[in-house]
């Protein structure tokens, strides 16, 4: 039972620690380089995501442990499920680093329009595994949404113009 725990445990920190160090290493570029940028009306603060983060990462990550468990821990069923769930996951914290440190807006949106794909694909594939994880990701999949629109509009509104070939 112990055990258990302890497992539950580090399967629901382990998206806090990518999500910590991603905050951690871009830190000093967000407020100085986020704040020039042209963001949409309704573009929510930084401290609310630091909020929201913190309750979808405990989300899914107590949602791939159940995944984990249903399977019988370590066993090659959990492949697909756990390497779709791991693949999101090291694109989410691969955001940050593409959009804050590379300042490159257009490697964001392709790399959040990609997690969009497998975090999609990690719920289909938990759906006849647990329920319980599959609703746990619901709102997840709702924020990645948000993400992906908000990104979408940075990246639109803050294009640099091509110059025009000269004739």
């Amino acid at each position: 039972q112990r055990r258990m725990w302890a497992y539950a445990l580090g399967f629901t920190v382990l998206p806090h620690i990518g999500g910590f160090l991603s905050w951690f290493f871009n830190r000093k570029e967000m407020p100085v380089w986020y704040e020039k940028l042209k963001k949409p009306s309704w573009c929510p603060p930084c401290k609310i995501l630091s909020v929201a983060w913190s309750v979808l990462y405990t989300g899914m990550g107590y949602a791939s442990y159940l995944i984990w468990n249903d399977l019988g821990g370590y066993s090659s069923k959990i492949f697909i499920p756990l390497g779709l769930y791991g693949a999101q996951l090291a694109l989410n914290w691969a955001w940050t680093r593409f959009f804050f440190r590379a300042r490159n807006l257009k490697l964001a949106l392709i790399n959040v329009l990609c997690l969009d794909g497998l975090a999609i694909g990690t719920v289909f594939s938990w759906f006849h595994i647990n329920k319980i994880a599959v609703l746990l990701m619901v709102p997840y999949l709702g924020w990645l949404a948000v993400a992906t629109y908000l990104t979408t509009r940075i990246w639109k509104d803050n294009r640099e113009e091509k110059p025009k070939k000269s004739e």
